[in-house]
């Protein structure tokens, strides 16, 4: 669903009893949490962890008491992978958990796949679209300790389906030609930029220019000057807004690039622009102009009906991943009763059941089935452009059309 703001701020690192079922001598499982939740990045992992606590908030199951806990591996406010890793350490050796929500970033999906993996724990991403977590040799290898036994799977479709989408998006409806492209050097921007640059390509447009630049960078001003030189009609940005997406588009003004085009995917589709460190907010006026995907449905069944208990619960719209993250909680709820209803919730019970690929998932997203490496069978790319008189005149994202690539 589009996002309009981040949901109600929770708090992070901390146990919060969902609910209860069960008396005296009950067992204690847990679903774990796992997201960027401050800073820049928690304007779009933020509706993603409220979605998952929606879901999660009534359920319940006889003989068991349902805990979460929830894990924020953002430091200095952009998502860390050393700490992505230290929090899936400290997930696998709580053994009462039996499933994770998250993560939001695919860089921090390569380091805590071998973890899980080897621990047997369930974990189902709202947001992770890097091919490379799942298929191949580059999937197989992240998964080496426990390659029979997949444990992680995603509702958001892969970058390979999503970065052709945006060229295409750019080339057949907005009519551009010639663009310049710049990535943030990680697994999900660098992946999304190659795939987006390909497909441009193959349409017969033209990249005029490419540059890598670090997350930590705040001065574009070289790269797009340089750019500038080659009279793109529109910049791409691989990457998310904490690594740079919204300052790239601010400073394309300055280097002479204002009125081009700003080409993203879900990475920069965050809040609108009274949502603190989102792009939109950080952009500014220089928002203007600028497009991006979700790798996920926007017309979600029952979406009115979703709305209105996500708003009765945070005062807030959903945002772009609520009902992602609602899905994901959804899915391992169901495997957690599939686990119970043939004797016992361990936490090999719990995976099995979450990756049986013969299971159709009814959820929020609607039905949802996984692949032989944990892939979703929804393929939808979900386009939205920039409206700055939106959200009384803060300026928003509007969501444009949706598209099954199945």
């Amino acid at each position: 669903m589009k996002l309009a703001r981040v949901g109600a701020a929770l708090a992070a690192a901390a146990i919060v009893v969902s609910a209860c079922g069960g008396s005296g001598g009950s067992k204690t499982i847990t679903i774990g949490i796992s997201l960027p939740l401050s800073g820049s990045d928690l304007a779009s992992a933020g509706p993603a962890r409220d979605g998952a606590l929606l879901a999660l908030k009534d359920f319940t199951l006889a003989g068991y008491t349902i805990k979460t806990l929830i894990l924020d591996h953002a430091v200095n406010g952009i998502h860390d992978p050393q700490q992505g890793s230290k929090d899936m350490t400290t997930l696998v050796s709580d053994a009462t958990v039996v499933g994770v929500v998250g993560p939001f970033n695919s860089s921090i999906a390569k380091v805590q796949i071998p973890i899980s993996n080897e621990a047997g724990l369930l974990q189902c991403s709202p947001a992770n679209t890097n091919p490379d977590l799942t298929k191949g040799d580059a999937g197989k290898q992240l998964r080496a300790k426990a390659p029979d036994k997949i444990n992680y799977i995603r509702v958001a479709t892969t970058d390979d389906i999503q970065g052709p989408a945006v060229a295409q998006y750019g080339i057949n409806k907005l009519s551009l030609k010639n663009v310049a492209i710049i990535d943030d050097t990680e697994t999900y921007g660098k992946g999304i930029a190659d795939a987006f640059a390909a497909e441009w390509t193959k349409l017969g447009g033209t990249v005029v220019g490419r540059e890598g630049a670090p997350k930590g960078t705040t001065d574009y001003t070289a790269i797009l000057t340089k750019f500038a030189a080659a009279k793109p009609d529109a910049v791409f940005y691989g990457g998310v807004t904490s690594t740079g997406g919204g300052l790239v588009r601010k400073q394309m003004d300055q280097a002479g690039l204002g009125a081009a085009a700003y080409l993203g995917g879900d990475g920069i589709q965050d809040g609108n622009g009274a949502t603190d460190g989102a792009f939109i907010n950080i952009a500014g006026a220089a928002a203007a102009n600028s497009f991006s995907s979700v790798a996920a449905i926007h017309d979600i069944p029952g979406a009115a009906d979703f709305a209105a208990k996500y708003k009765a619960e945070y005062k807030v719209d959903p945002g772009s991943y609520s009902a992602s993250g609602y899905a994901c909680a959804q899915i391992i709820i169901a495997a957690v009763k599939a686990a119970a209803a043939k004797g016992d919730v361990t936490r090999e019970a719990v995976r099995a059941a979450g990756t049986n690929t013969a299971t159709k998932f009814d959820t929020i997203l609607g039905s949802v089935s996984f692949d032989a490496v944990g892939d979703s069978s929804q393929k939808i790319i979900s386009m939205y452009k920039v409206d700055m008189t939106a959200a009384g005149g803060k300026g928003d994202w509007i969501f444009d059309f949706q598209v099954d690539y199945k």
